[in-house]
């Protein structure tokens, strides 16, 4: 047998196959004043353990349900990719995790993030992570840990991929959307900031038809290069929710729209006997979607079926709720307005009147 103390050393090091532990680290100290600015009641330690940990009582809560999200945010991130801008991707993040939280009644309580790249920048993570940290800011939970993951040979040049886990709560008999929910309900759609986090595969396959480079000056909108444009972030909806469910305001049920818009995320939150008549008139179109339609040559129907249209939440309230709702709404910085309302099924589970003002 040989004598291990005898092998010949080649010097080979983790660095030389393309991981660099030092940055690694350098990364975990870059971040944690952003990751320490979430910190919110039931979480204040610091990251860099092997978990992260989370009081509920200290939360405040009696008799808690668990409720959890993990998404990621498509190709929109291969346009900040693409152009280097890398400080609003993290919001869309939590964003995408934490709305799907509230929807069914639950306060986000604490986000976990995962970083995957072929070679860590320090300086992009610390971007990415501040962020995410912003975002966490936004829907009132901490940030309490995370993974970096640097991997050459899986992912190519300046590459990098993301994912994130939002764990929320809700008070047993606050859970929605209510069993109560009926015909003549109420629907209240609260505002887009613009394309939020899906469709994107789309929106790059459009921008290339249009021919236009990412520094290009948005065509649909001024003062703001094609790119920064589209990577306007998500809109986070926790707080003005959470908000209009404690002032005892009777929301029913919450639609995030995401992939899939209209037609596929409405009917996830009604029972079989119920469908949702829209308005389309009443629904105010950001710039960006007549442009992609125009672009794109997309039918109405593929709109709807593809993007938010302008319309980030749809929400579910008793008819008697609904102005108070809207005007709670728009106290908290919202755009609302009531553009329909729950009618007994009889075919489709969503309908629409009207046109978009594409």
């Amino acid at each position: 047998m040989s004598d291990p103390q005898n092998l010949p050393s080649n010097g080979l090091s983790y660095k030389q196959a393309g991981v660099d532990i030092d940055a690694g680290n350098a990364l975990v100290e870059a971040i944690k004043p952003a990751v320490r600015s979430t910190r919110r009641p039931g979480a204040d330690g610091e990251i860099g353990g092997f978990g992260g940990l989370f009081d509920l009582k200290a939360a405040g809560f009696v008799d808690p349900v668990l409720v959890a999200a993990n998404d990621g945010v498509g190709t929109k991130l291969k346009i900040a990719i693409d152009t280097g801008k890398h400080d609003t991707i993290g919001q869309d993040l939590v964003a995408m995790c934490v709305n799907d939280l509230v929807v069914q009644g639950a306060e986000p309580l604490f986000f976990l993030d995962y970083l995957a790249t072929g070679k860590l920048d320090v300086d992009q993570g610390k971007a990415i992570v501040e962020g995410i940290a912003h975002g966490c800011r936004l829907a009132g939970c901490a940030l309490i840990g995370g993974e970096t993951a640097e991997m050459p040979g899986m992912y190519h040049g300046n590459d990098y991929d993301l994912a994130g886990f939002a764990v929320g709560a809700a008070e047993r008999d606050g859970l929605l959307p209510r069993k109560d929910i009926a015909a003549g309900d109420l629907l209240v759609a609260m505002a887009s900031s613009g394309v939020h986090s899906n469709g994107y595969s789309l929106v790059r396959k459009i921008v290339e038809l249009s021919g236009l480079a990412w520094d290009a000056p948005a065509p649909f909108i001024a003062d703001k290069s094609l790119a920064e444009a589209l990577l306007e972030p998500t809109r986070i909806y926790v707080k003005p929710l959470l908000s209009a469910l404690r002032d005892g305001i009777g929301i029913k049920a919450l639609a995030h729209i995401t992939g899939g818009g209209f037609i596929d995320n409405i009917p996830r939150v009604l029972p079989d006997a119920l469908a949702a008549d829209i308005d389309l008139g009443a629904i105010t179109l950001p710039p960006v979607f007549g442009w992609l339609s125009q672009v794109g040559g997309m039918s109405e129907r593929e709109m709807l079926r593809t993007f938010n249209c302008g319309v980030g939440m749809l929400v579910a309230v008793a008819a008697d709720d609904a102005n108070r709702l809207v005007e709670s709404l728009t106290a908290s910085g919202e755009i609302a307005a009531i553009v329909g309302q729950l009618t007994e099924r009889s075919g489709e589970p969503v309908t629409f009147r009207g046109k978009l003002a594409l």
